[in-house]
């Protein structure tokens, strides 16, 4: 018998990128906006939701749930403890397990394929345009400068004041996050496709403005982030 009462549940401790990967198991795994990610070629669909299977009864025996999108050439799984994409051990841990599976049906991972793209908001200072774009969208609010696609289909949203201010106008911008080992070629690409370098932050990220003069940040730092854990 109990006496009524509900024992809180313990927020798991989060887990940097540096710490994760230097877990053991992760190395087809890469850490982009909202969680680590990875990517496996399949031959056919039926592949495919082989393996899915196999990360369904991984995941109910680690007791943690990856989203998963099954695609005729591949699977892509993302797993993260947190909504606002922080890792914790037990993302470490399923990963691994689903590398293993991977491996058991002779699957290669391909961090290239991987990308997480945002849509960054600007706007004057004292003006709030997220319930616009919440509306917009049917996005969800989350924390002070974020929105998100409740299905993790579409791009996130961050809602940011423009430096240096300028009323009366809005103004967007793309960020990408990629691998590390997939930003500079990323990079270089733009640029030989017409961009222009903005800012040079490497090897965290880069600026490119687009012929036309839209911004693009290529983004390799949640890949390798070692802030403090908690």
């Amino acid at each position: 018998m109990t006496d009524g009462t509900t024992e809180a549940v313990p927020t798991p401790k989060r887990m940097t990128a540096a710490a994760f990967h230097a877990s053991a198991g992760v190395e087809d795994w890469r850490v982009l906006f909202w969680g680590a990610f990875a990517f496996y070629r399949t031959s056919s669909f039926a592949e495919g939701a082989q393996f899915v299977a196999a990360i369904a009864e991984v995941a109910t025996a680690v007791g943690h749930y990856p989203d998963v999108d099954l695609r005729p050439d591949g699977v892509t799984v993302r797993t993260t403890t947190r909504r606002n994409g922080a890792l914790s051990p037990i993302d470490a841990e399923l990963a691994a397990r689903v590398s293993l599976e991977a491996q058991r049906l002779g699957l290669a991972a391909d961090p290239s394929n991987l990308q997480m793209v945002g849509i960054a908001v600007a706007q004057h200072e004292g003006v709030d345009t997220r319930p616009f774009w919440t509306a917009a969208l049917g996005y969800e609010d989350l924390g002070d400068e974020d929105a998100l696609d409740p299905n993790m289909r579409g791009p996130h949203l961050w809602f940011h004041e423009l430096d240096p201010p300028k009323p009366g106008r809005g103004r967007t911008h793309i960020d990408v996050s990629v691998p590390r080992e997939v930003a500079e070629r990323r990079v270089a690409a733009a640029l030989a496709a017409g961009g222009r370098l903005a800012a040079d932050n490497g090897p965290s990220s880069w600026t490119i403005a687009s012929p036309d003069n839209h911004g693009v940040d290529i983004a390799a730092w949640p890949d390798f982030e070692d802030g403090e854990e908690g």
